[in-house]
C-alpha cells in the first residue's frame, strides 16, 4: 500500500499494469494490421510508450530497487521515500500518452522531463545501495552504463519532442528507440537473470568465471549494434550481431548449465527466465539474418511492416515479458511474505502458498505466451505465399491473439490471487497441510 513510502513491489506491479494494459493495444493493432483496417499512427505510439515507459522502465526500476535493499533495516527513511518518483512516472506516463492522443507534442516533452526527473532520483537511490548490496565495483559500472543509455534513449526522446534538428528525425529516432530497448533494457535483464536464475533454483552459478566475458560481450555488442545503425553501417550491425551472439550464448549456456545442475524441480519462474534467454539468443540470430538480407541493397526475401512487427515483438515478448513474468513471479511472493509475516519461522509455510498460486497453470501460461509469440513469426511468413486478406492468415492472427491474451490474463489472475492471499488463511497444522 501506498502509505508513507512506496516500495519496490508498487512500482513492479504498476508497471506490469501498463504492460497488460499496452498489450491488449498490441493486440487491437495487430488485428487491424491483418484486417487492412490500421489504426492511426498515434495509437501505435500510445502503445510503444505505455509498454517501455510506463510498464519497463518502471519495472526494471523496482527490480534493481529490490535487488538493492535499504541500508538501514527493512523501513525506508522518510527521506529515502520513492513516492514523489512513482507519482512523477506514472503521471509523465499518462501525460505523455495524452499528447500523443492530443498531437500535442510539447505536453509529450514536458511529460518527458517528469520521467526524466523519476529516473534520476531512482538511479541516485539505486547507485548509493549498491555500493553495499553489488558484489563488486565492476558490475556497478556495468549498471551505470545501462543507466546512461537510459538517459541518452531520454535525451533523444525530448529531442524529437521538441522538434529539434528535423533534419536528422530518422537518426534521433532510431538512437531513442535502441538506447532504452538495447542499452537499458536488455543489459539490465541480462545481468539480473545471472543473479536471480541461481536465487530461483536455490543454487550458484554454474560457471560464475564466464559471467563477466558474457556481459561485456553483450555491452560491446550493443554498443557497436547502436553505432551501426546511426551509420547506416550493415557490416558494422552484423560485427555486432556477432558480439552479441558470442555474449548470448555464454549467457544461455551458463543458465542451462546452471538450471540442469540444479536440484530443484523448477517452477514458473525459472521457466519464464529460462525461455526468456532461449528467445534472447533466437533474436539474435534471427537479427544477424534480417541485416544479411538487407546486405546487398536488395532484399532476398521480401520484409514488410508485418514481418517488422513479428521480429520486434518477438523480442519484446519472447524475451522481455518472459523474464518480467519470471521476475515477478520470484519476487512478489518473497516481498509479500517478508512484509506481512515478521517472524522467519512462520513465514515458511505462507511463502510456500504463495509460490504454489504462482505455480498453478504453469504450462497453459508459459506454452501460451511461448506459442503466441512463435506465431507471430508464423503469421509474418505467411504473407510471402498467400495475401494478407486469405482466411490462413486472418486464422493465424486469431491463434496468437487467444494464445498471448489468455497467457497475460492467467498470470494477472494469479497475481491477483496472491495479493489477496493474507496470512491467517495459510493452513498451520502440518496435516492439514499435506
Amino acid at each position: 500500500m501506498l502509505r508513507r513510502h512506496c516500495p519496490p513491489i508498487v512500482f513492479l506491479l504498476t508497471g506490469f499494469g501498463w504492460l497488460v494494459l499496452a498489450s491488449i493495444l498490441g493486440l487491437a493493432i495487430l488485428i487491424g494490421l491483418v484486417r487492412s483496417t490500421p489504426l492511426p499512427p498515434w495509437v501505435r505510439l500510445v502503445h510503444a510508450h505505455a509498454a517501455l515507459v510506463g510498464g519497463m522502465t518502471q519495472m526494471i526500476l523496482g527490480w534493481l530497487l529490490a535487488m538493492m535493499p535499504p541500508p538501514h533495516g527493512t523501513d525506508l527513511a522518510p527521506r529515502d521515500s520513492h513516492l514523489t518518483a512513482f507519482l512523477a512516472i506514472n503521471a509523465g506516463t499518462i501525460a505523455m500518452l495524452a499528447g500523443f492522443w492530443l498531437h500535442h507534442y510539447q505536453i509529450v516533452a514536458a511529460a518527458g522531463f517528469l520521467v526524466i526527473g523519476a529516473c534520476v532520483w531512482m538511479a541516485r537511490v539505486a547507485w548509493t545501495r549498491s555500493s553495499r548490496s553489488v558484489p563488486s565495483n565492476w558490475n556497478r559500472w556495468y549498471y551505470a552504463a545501462a543507466v546512461l543509455a537510459l538517459f541518452g534513449g531520454l535525451a533523444f526522446g525530448e529531442t524529437l519532442a521538441a522538434g529539434f534538428m528535423p533534419q536528422s528525425y530518422g537518426y534521433l529516432r532510431l538512437a531513442h528507440i535502441h538506447l532504452g530497448l538495447l542499452g537499458f533494457i536488455t543489459l539490465v535483464i541480462v545481468g539480473g537473470v545471472f543473479t536471480m536464475l541461481p536465487a530461483v533454483l536455490n543454487t550458484s552459478l554454474s560457471s560464475p568465471t564466464l559471467t563477466r566475458p558474457a556481459l561485456i560481450l553483450m555491452l560491446l555488442g550493443v554498443a557497436s549494434l547502436i553505432g551501426g545503425f546511426m551509420n547506416s553501417s550493415v557490416p558494422i550491425e552484423i560485427a555486432a550481431g556477432g558480439l552479441l551472439l558470442a555474449g548470448g550464448t555464454l549467457y544461455l549456456s551458463n543458465l542451462f548449465r546452471t538450471w540442469m545442475a540444479s536440484a530443484h524441480s523448477g517452477t514458473a519462474a525459472s521457466d519464464h527466465l529460462l525461455i526468456g534467454a532461449f528467445f534472447l539468443l533466437f533474436m539474435i540470430i534471427l537479427g544477424i539474418l534480417v541485416a544479411l538480407n538487407s546486405l546487398s541493397g536488395q532484399t532476398v526475401m521480401p520484409f514488410g511492416a508485418l514481418h517488422l512487427v513479428a521480429y520486434t515483438h518477438m523480442a519484446l515478448i519472447g524475451f522481455m515479458l518472459h523474464t518480467m513474468m519470471g521476475a515477478l513471479s520470484h519476487v512478489i511472493p518473497i516481498t509479500l511474505a517478508v512484509s506481512r509475516v515478521p517472524s522467519n519461522k512462520k513465514r515458511g509455510p505462507y511463502l510456500d502458498r504463495l509460490t504454489t498460486i504462482m505455480d498453478r497453470w504453469r504450462a497453459a501460461q508459459i506454452g501460451g505466451l511461448s506459442l503466441g509469440t512463435m506465431g507471430l513469426g508464423v503469421l509474418a511468413s505467411l504473407t510471402w505465399n498467400v495475401p494478407l486478406n486469405s482466411v490462413s492468415v486472418h486464422t493465424a492472427a486469431w491463434i496468437c491473439f487467444s494464445l498471448l491474451l489468455s497467457s497475460i490474463l492467467l498470470f494477472s489472475a494469479k497475481l491477483a490471487m496472491v495479493l489477496g492471499q493474507q496470512p491467517e488463511d495459510t493452513p498451520h497444522s502440518h496435516a492439514h497441510a499435506h
